[in-house]
């Protein structure tokens, strides 16, 4: 994004604990507060680094605005700590950013003013859509010898907390039986630098035909390989958000959700972590062409590309004092309820014409 940060805080370290990565966000954070003296503080998202800084900004009694609000699993332990980071952070926040229309409501049943909460859509989708407007092409990356076209190649993400050992172990094992099964299907794994992932994913699945564990992938190499994939397994949030755009259904490898539009609509389905059902569900999607065109078509629920433009207008109309903070006809409003009965209304006709065309 040609962005070159101002000042680099250089946090990360080996192996680092959730305490000491909380403690050092916060004591750098509020040197930066110090030096800068800022009127608002945006934090995006629901890292430890989100929630430490806005704690940091509470204790100066400076406003926080918290981009991608709302989301909820309502377990404290899944996802973990991104859960409670994001519900700690709501209970600092000024301005709340949420994503749709069901992270809204989240907020307001939590007893958060109306008159704080702002539906923007997710800027991820913002992010997707400048990349998706450059040129590419693969070559010199490592995804260079990937068969996209003899091959319907699957796209893997897989690094949460709550993945690790047997789960991780489970899904790894669940992959490797459907290559055994389906000689036209490779696999592209980007393999989380995480030691414990590390590990994991090359013992169940280093040196097996047609899975391709990478290095961890730029954003615009990834957002093209998800673009060429057949479909994404994946137990990231973001991967989800972005899939639909690019008309790709997903397997959601996790319990529980925090994003739950795509799975309302159809287009995304949530397998767990247990390896019988994600091979099922695979197996699925590889074989009922029906299923998947129902799990393909589909617009994105979780922005329209203007997010950014949205908190652009937020802030300013915050700063200036004016009410709303957005105008309703501004937000970003997609009706999940409505959007899911469409959606089931276009398989049913679909389903029906595959019926008369069969007949």
């Amino acid at each position: 994004f040609e962005i070159t940060p101002d000042i680099d805080m250089n946090l990360m370290q080996p192996n680092q604990s959730l305490t000491g990565l909380t403690g050092r966000v916060m004591n750098m954070i509020e040197e930066v507060l110090e030096q800068i003296q800022p009127n608002l503080l945006l934090v995006q998202g629901d890292t430890t680094t989100a929630f430490a800084a806005a704690l940091a900004a509470f204790y100066r009694k400076i406003p926080v605005a918290h981009i991608e609000a709302g989301l909820r699993t309502h377990n404290n332990y899944n996802p973990f700590p991104e859960e409670a980071n994001r519900r700690l952070i709501t209970t600092l926040a000024e301005i709340h950013l949420a994503p749709t229309q069901l992270a809204r409501l989240e907020l307001l049943r939590e007893g958060v003013s109306e008159s704080k909460v702002v539906v923007t859509g997710n800027t991820v989708i913002d992010s997707l859509r400048y990349t998706l407007r450059q040129q590419f092409s693969f070559e010199n990356t490592p995804l260079e010898r990937i068969p996209f076209k003899e091959k319907r190649v699957i796209l893997i993400t897989c690094h949460r907390r709550e993945s690790w050992e047997e789960n991780l172990t489970n899904i790894c094992l669940a992959i490797r039986d459907l290559v055994a099964c389906f000689d036209d299907v490779d696999v592209v794994y980007p393999v989380h630098l995480n030691p414990k992932v590390q590990d994991t994913v090359h013992k169940c699945l280093g040196g097996t035909e047609r899975i391709h564990l990478t290095p961890p992938l730029d954003y615009i190499t990834f957002v093209n390989l998800m673009r060429n994939c057949y479909f994404v397994m994946t137990d990231s949030g973001g991967a989800t958000e972005e899939a639909p755009t690019h008309h790709k259904p997903v397997l959601v490898l996790r319990d529980v959700i925090d994003r739950p539009e795509a799975c309302q609509l159809g287009l995304a389905k949530l397998t767990g972590t247990g390896r019988e059902r994600i091979f099922s569900e695979a197996c699925r999607l590889l074989s009922d062409p029906v299923l998947y065109r129902s799990m393909a078509d589909g617009f994105n629920p979780y922005g329209d590309g203007r997010a950014s433009d949205r908190i652009v207008e937020v802030i300013s109309r915050w700063a200036s004092g004016a009410s709303p903070l957005l105008p309703p006809e501004r937000e970003f409003n997609v009706d999940a309820e409505q959007s899911y009965r469409l959606k089931k209304e276009a398989e049913f006709i679909s389903l029906s014409e595959e019926g008369a065309a069969i007949h």
